[in-house]
């Protein structure tokens, strides 16, 4: 299983396990606990670190403010930063004040997941339905597939189908339904 359980014990959370000493214990605790979830879902720690960090601050930062908080080099700051504006869950700012670029995080939490969403998983997904449409047409083209196979050749299509169709209409409302998914996931009764 991939990720990873903050374990870093009391002397961590007591701010000795700090690597750079600049975070406050309750942020390296929160910050690396959302890096490992992002992680988990398959994207890299430091992307959810670099936005957990801009999200607990509030305030936009810079790349070396960024760099020097997280213990993190400035061609991998660059490198994150670019990954997380492109998925809509960093903004680039220019404070008045000031000439360099600056770093917000998205804090509305459900645009941020419906955006990454849209986004990574409803595009696999439709890749996903669109392979399963062609091996069903193969199928039924090459003449000698079961019926059998077929019917379950369609099960894994209708499936794909309404997990497509859950993940559109959580990002449009921010709600799951998943009555559809758990449907197609039922096998019929023998009759």
């Amino acid at each position: 299983m991939k990720g990873h359980l903050w374990t870093g014990g009391l002397e961590a959370g007591l701010g000795q396990g700090s690597s750079n000493g600049r975070l406050a214990p309750w942020e390296a605790i929160a910050i690396d606990a959302v890096g490992n979830v992002i992680e988990f879902w398959g994207f890299k720690r430091n992307q959810g670190r670099v936005w957990a960090l801009l999200y607990l601050r509030g305030e936009p930062m810079s790349a070396g403010e960024i760099e020097r908080e997280l213990d993190l080099s400035k061609g991998g700051v660059s490198m994150l930063l670019r990954d997380l504006e492109r998925w809509g869950v960093v903004r680039r700012v220019r404070l008045p004040q000031d000439s360099a670029w600056r770093y917000g995080a998205e804090t509305d939490l459900i645009r941020m997941v419906s955006h990454v969403i849209e986004e990574r998983e409803a595009g696999f997904i439709e890749r996903i339905r669109a392979d399963l449409n062609e091996a069903r047409r193969m199928a039924e083209a090459s003449g000698n597939v079961s019926p059998e196979h077929l019917a379950r050749l369609e099960k894994m299509a209708t499936l794909a189908e309404h997990v497509e169709r859950a993940l559109r209409l959580f990002v449009k409302t921010a709600r799951l339904d998943v009555g559809g998914i758990l449907g197609a996931l039922r096998e019929e009764s023998p009759r």
